[in-house]
């Protein structure tokens, strides 16, 4: 049988509830065998300064550990220069030739889709699968609507890494954002505090 393998990328600064949420209701709706986890190496879209890839990665394997069918890529982490999802896909596919790929993307992302690197040719080797929230409408970009898409129906949760950065920085509990074993490593490596002027390293 054709392995079904999800991909959901992003900077992951730091993983929360929200991320995990949204993972497992595509293992389910799309009946995935696989769901890969992709953190960003160097996001070319993101202005802000990302806290170091080391620490990112080691949460997101914190927080994927109890379910066998999660887990964690570190292509982008270990290439250089900036990270586009079709270089991402493209080095995927060589390994796994015969697999039938998703890519799973929130609505803000899909909205831009557009705009991404190679967006023609990424759109013919995966199957897009979007988060959608809910009561809130698709937008859909005029060059997208030839590709077909499934939606991936999202639970109300209000949870955003802004968020638990700010809530860190303020010597906020963090509890309720994201799992234990998350806020433990956060805590013990005095990540997003304010008093660290350096949280990259």
């Amino acid at each position: 049988m054709t392995r079904r393998i999800g991909l959901l990328g992003g900077t992951f600064d730091p993983v929360h509830n929200a991320h995990l949420a949204l993972a497992c209701i595509a293992l389910d709706t799309l009946g995935l065998d696989e769901l890969r986890w992709i953190p960003a190496g160097a996001p070319w879209q993101k202005t802000r300064r990302i806290t170091a890839g080391a620490h990112r990665a080691a949460m997101l394997q914190l927080a994927i550990a109890g379910e066998p069918r999660f887990v964690l890529e570190r292509c982008e982490l270990e290439r250089a220069g900036p990270s586009y999802t079709l270089d991402t896909v493209r080095e995927l596919q060589q390994r796994a030739p015969g697999a039938q790929w998703f890519l799973v993307i929130g609505q803000d992302q899909f909205a831009n889709l557009h705009t991404w690197h190679g967006c023609e040719e990424l759109l013919s080797r995966v199957t897009l699968a979007v988060a959608a929230r809910p009561r809130a409408a698709l937008q859909v970009d005029p060059q997208l609507l030839g590709h077909a898409y499934q939606v991936l129906p999202l639970p109300q949760m209000d949870i955003a890494a802004t968020t638990v950065r700010e809530r860190v920085a303020r010597g906020e509990p963090i509890d309720d954002l994201v799992p234990p074993a998350v806020a433990r490593y956060i805590d013990q490596h005095a990540l997003y505090r304010s008093d660290r002027a350096d949280h990259g390293s």
